[in-house]
């Protein structure tokens, strides 16, 4: 076996490894998701449909799907994303410091939020 065949042998394997390991945290992430959808009580199926799950989130953290849709103003969206993080922690009992865990380390803190105790208190009034 030359020296080329084994790097592409080697990098078939890492590329298959990577797919692995990418498929297994995606169904990790959609579970986390079903379970945060269901602790607000909503079915959790519902997060797996494009933009359907948008305004299934802005829901329950806002109690009006429908403020999802300033996600599409430029940069006023970006506001409202990270905005909505701290919402989210507010409306399942978290605090500011859960709020930055959600936009920092968004992948860690949405696994704490849906296997963790947290309880889902009811949507936030407020514009944004």
């Amino acid at each position: 076996m030359d020296n080329n065949a084994l790097t592409n042998a080697i990098a078939g394997l890492f590329g298959g490894v990577s797919l692995i390991v990418w498929l297994v945290l995606l169904v990790l992430y959609i579970v986390a998701n079903f379970r945060i959808y269901s602790k607000a009580g909503e079915a959790g199926w519902k997060c797996i449909i494009p933009i359907y799950s948008t305004y299934i989130l802005f829901k329950i953290i806002y109690g009006n799907g429908w403020k999802f849709l300033f996600l599409l103003i430029p940069i006023f969206g970006e506001i409202v994303a990270i905005v909505s993080l701290f919402r989210l922690a507010k409306v399942f009992g978290k605090g500011v410091g859960f709020g930055l865990g959600l936009w920092f380390l968004s992948p860690i803190f949405i696994l704490i939020l849906a296997f963790g105790s947290a309880q889902y208190e009811g949507p936030v009034d407020s514009f944004i």
